[in-house]
Order: C-alpha cells, then structure tokens, then sequence
C-alpha cells in the first residue's frame, strides 16, 4: 500500500444524480487523495455504481462539482474527462467482445497520438498481464472472466490515467481470481503510483488493500474512515457490508498473510 500525499486529485461536493425521477446521489461529497487507494462500499442499490458514472461523465449530475486535480469537470463528456487524466474500468468490464485483444488494449490510447510511448505503454501493460500478450491476436469476448477484468484493467492503463475509477473488479471471479486482480490493483497503486477509487461489495479485501473507505445507503455516504478502522467496526460488517465479525476477521487474515503480490 503507498503513502498519499496531501493532493487532493478528487473531490466531489454535494453530488446528486437522478435515474428518471428517482434521486440515486444524495449530496455525496469526499475526496480521494493522491497516492491513495479509497474504496466505496455498501450493499446492492446503495448507488455506488450511479456514483462512479457521474463521476466519470457517463451521467450527468443534477447538482455540485466533480473537480480532478482541482478543475471541475462535471458535464464533460468522457473521452474528455480521459483526456484530463481519469480513467473508468466499468462493472462488467464493457470491453469490445469481437475485436482481439491488442485491439482492446490500442483503444485504451485513443485520446493519444505519441506512438512510440503507447508501444511502450503496450509492453507495460503486458508485463503486469502476460496472459494477454498470449493471447493477443484472440477475440476478447472468448477470454475467461478473469482474463476480460485484466484486459478492462489493461486497456484503462494506456490513457495514463492519474486516478482509475474501478467497479466491483472482481465481480463473478474465483478467489483466486480475485486475489490475482486485487494483487495488480494494489501493484498499479505502488509501481506506477496510480491513485485508485474502487467499488466493492467484497469488504474484506476492499478494506485490505485501500487507505481510506466510504460507506453508502441509500444514495448517501453514512460512514468514511480509514480503511482499518471500518474493517475492524461491527456495524460496518453486520450492517452496511451484510457480513459477520468473523467472516471479515477470517478475511482480513488471509489478505494480510500475503506479504508481496506475484
């Protein structure tokens, strides 16, 4: 886990976003600093996912400010916003299923023109992800699970991002695929010093790897502390992340048994 620095590459004030008629932000505000990994935690509906979107530009809020590296960008369009140094890996990984899987990986530098750092950029993402230089000239969509999440990663990874917007990455995955992902994540964080805002229903190891965590209900943050304070609180477990004291003891056992990350 890196040490953050006082910057602050994110803050958002008094967010709210609608679906329809319906309020799914209510007045979010937080920050993420850099250097940081911060987690969002909370239960199925709780708008975590609705949260990173308008963050991202995908939607549009109905009222505040999103600021990156202390300019507002809410109501910019997304390609602009990964212009400014954000980038999104959405749930479900979103990738292009029949293009191949360098394809996938080119288009992350789409806001790009410098050939020669996206070929090494390439390499870069290869190194973290040597299965898919394998399978390179495959179709994405004939990829395990596993394989797609770290292509998602990958292709997120071209635009240099200064802070990646990750949700729920190890949706559908095995432990161990898990454990393979959130090992990147935390190896991204401290060798490429990638600030992270990651969404996880899978508490134990959000809380693991982050500095910082919030909890939503309902559209609302009703928790934020550090991340080893939240794991060690009971309500935080019983209540907001619907799991046992022990099961996240169990958890946070397992996670810090592992002292480096292959």
């Amino acid at each position: 886990m890196s040490t953050p620095s006082t910057n602050v590459v994110l803050r958002i004030d008094n967010l709210e976003s609608y679906y329809g008629p319906i309020m799914a932000i209510r007045g979010v505000s937080l920050e993420v600093r850099e250097g940081q990994i911060v987690t969002v935690l909370g239960a199925n509906g709780a708008g975590k996912t609705t949260l990173l979107k308008t963050i991202s530009g995908v939607m549009d809020p109905e009222k505040g400010t999103v600021k990156l590296q202390g300019e507002e960008i809410q109501g910019s369009e997304p390609n602009q916003v990964v212009a400014r140094g954000m980038v999104h890996v959405p749930e479900g990984r979103e990738i292009f299923p029949l293009m191949t899987v360098a394809e996938n990986i080119a288009m992350g530098a789409y806001t790009r023109s410098d050939k020669q750092a996206i070929d090494e950029d390439t390499e870069l993402v290869y190194s973290y992800f040597p299965i898919l230089k394998e399978r390179r000239m495959q179709a994405a969509g004939t990829l395990s699970g596993g394989q797609q999440q770290m292509l998602a990663i990958g292709r997120g990874l071209m635009a240099r991002p200064r802070i990646m917007l990750l949700d729920e990455p190890s949706l559908g995955l095995s432990p161990l695929l898990t454990e393979e992902i959130f090992g990147i994540i935390q190896r991204l964080n401290a060798e490429q010093k990638v600030t992270m805002m990651l969404v996880e229903q899978n508490a134990a190891v959000a809380l693991s790897i982050a500095n910082y965590g919030y909890v939503m209900e309902l559209g609302r943050i009703v928790m934020a502390d550090d991340a080893a304070t939240l794991a060690a609180s009971k309500d935080v477990q019983e209540f907001y992340l619907g799991i046992s004291q022990e099961e996240n003891q169990r958890g946070q056992r397992r996670w810090k048994q592992r002292k480096t990350w292959r």
